[in-house]
């Protein structure tokens, strides 16, 4: 059963004449209300990895602080600058054969 086309425009033109008498303002301390709700509300359950969250970036950076001052050791040894940092052999000519 196909509904007919009047009743679309019936019911749109019914749309239009009807009010609304409601009240739109809230009502006087609404936002206190809804303020102290929100602050009174229970915190949610921490899990895991939240509580574990700080710790790991703790430990990170100890172990980041521990390779900078291992690092800044090695530097302070008393071999050539060559010998610390670049193989006496270029590994790239080694595979290539390149001379």
């Amino acid at each position: 059963m196909n509904p007919s086309p009047n009743s679309w425009q019936r019911l749109v033109a019914a749309a239009r004449q009807s009010t609304d008498d409601r009240e739109t303002t809230p009502r006087a301390g609404f936002a206190t209300r809804v303020v102290a709700y929100a602050m009174a509300a229970e915190r949610p359950a921490v899990s895991l990895l939240e509580r574990f969250a700080l710790r790991a970036v703790g430990v990170a950076c100890l172990f980041a602080l521990l390779g900078i001052a291992a690092n800044l050791s090695l530097r302070e040894s008393s071999a050539p600058v060559e010998d610390r940092f670049f193989a006496p052999e270029d590994p790239a000519a080694i595979l290539w054969d390149i001379t």
